[in-house]
């Protein structure tokens, strides 16, 4: 069975940018937050690439954010 990281990455992120509260527990224990919202209980080395990749996403997804802010100040 095989998955695709990216699309899950994607997913994720999403899921957690639209909850507050998932967001603040995903920033307290990401691990346990991302084996809850999979279903899949994985050895934290496997999660660590996945967490990562979410961690990732969510600071582009900020940067983005900040970036449009500063061009509507000009």
């Amino acid at each position: 069975m095989s998955i695709d990281v990216k699309a899950k990455i994607e997913e994720l992120a999403d899921k957690l940018q639209k909850d507050p509260n998932l967001l603040k527990s995903f920033q307290a224990d990401p691990v346990k937050t991302l084996e809850k919202l999979t279903g899949v209980d994985l050895p934290d080395e496997q999660l660590k690439p996945l967490v990562a990749g979410v961690k990732a996403k969510l600071a582009a997804s900020d940067l983005g954010g900040k970036l449009d802010g500063l061009k509507k100040l000009f």
